[in-house]
């Protein structure tokens, strides 16, 4: 069992690798053209059955819009008050933690806001207007309301990836507890969507990959931050002249 003063052994090579191999799986899945086939498996010319489902919707959606604000509150506050396992980390991380869930909620807002990409109830037929084109071909409008790249929703979940991140430096093994429930909770997310015709699976996969991709560009700069004070020369205290 890992000691939880030992530090994490995800190495930033390590690290790299995952990030690169998810990419490429996911771009790998871009292309594939299950979007719309798992779209399909809730969808039908007259729309999405469960798109107002009390669960699916009142539930997993309507009621989990404030929940990642509250958190990320709470995660503010922790930087000068820490509780539970914030207690652990330095000042430094906590901050890190806290601005990584805030970088990640407003990256994934922000390519939303300039997305042209509808959603799946939008499409011609699943008893809408547009017609699919690709979240990558930018210059290209579907005919819809756009707006649904990538999936918002889910990144209630996935912007908490950072704790990941903050913690595999003291705390690995909750580090890793931190990272599993994040993904659960995206994916989980993300699945509600899907069943309502809100978004591809795609739509979600990135929205993880975003999430990830910020918090680890973060903790790269947060770390080299703590190396560079550490090896800062400590100033020579002056000695009384001796008697």
């Amino acid at each position: 069992m890992t000691s939880p003063s030992r530090p994490a052994v995800s190495s930033p090579s390590r690290l790299f690798f995952w990030s690169v191999a998810s990419l490429l799986l996911l771009l790998t899945w871009d292309a594939s053209g299950l979007d719309l086939t798992l779209a399909r498996w809730f969808g039908s010319a007259s729309g999405f059955a469960l798109e107002n489902h009390w669960f699916w919707r009142g539930v997993l959606h309507d009621n989990m819009r404030p929940l990642p604000w509250l958190f990320e509150g709470a995660l503010l506050i922790g930087i000068a008050r820490p509780v539970g396992p914030l207690r652990h980390l330095p000042a430094s991380r906590r901050v890190q933690l806290a601005l990584t869930t805030l970088l990640a909620l407003l990256v994934v807002a922000d390519i939303k806001l300039h997305s042209h990409t509808s959603c799946p109830w939008s499409l011609h037929e699943f008893g809408g207007v547009a017609s699919h084109v690709s979240h990558w071909d930018w210059g290209v409008r579907d005919g819809g309301d756009g707006g649904c790249f990538p999936a918002g929703h889910a990144s209630a979940g996935f912007a908490f990836v950072g704790g990941f991140f903050a913690f595999r430096h003291a705390l690995p093994a909750t580090a890793r507890r931190w990272l599993l429930g994040s993904m659960l909770a995206g994916l989980l997310l993300g699945l509600a969507q899907q069943v309502r015709g809100a978004h591809y699976m795609s739509h979600t996969l990135w929205t993880a990959w975003f999430c990830w991709a910020s918090a680890a560009t973060l903790d790269l700069g947060f770390t080299w931050l703590a190396r560079l004070t550490s090896q800062k020369p400590r100033p020579v205290q002056a000695q009384a002249p001796g008697l």
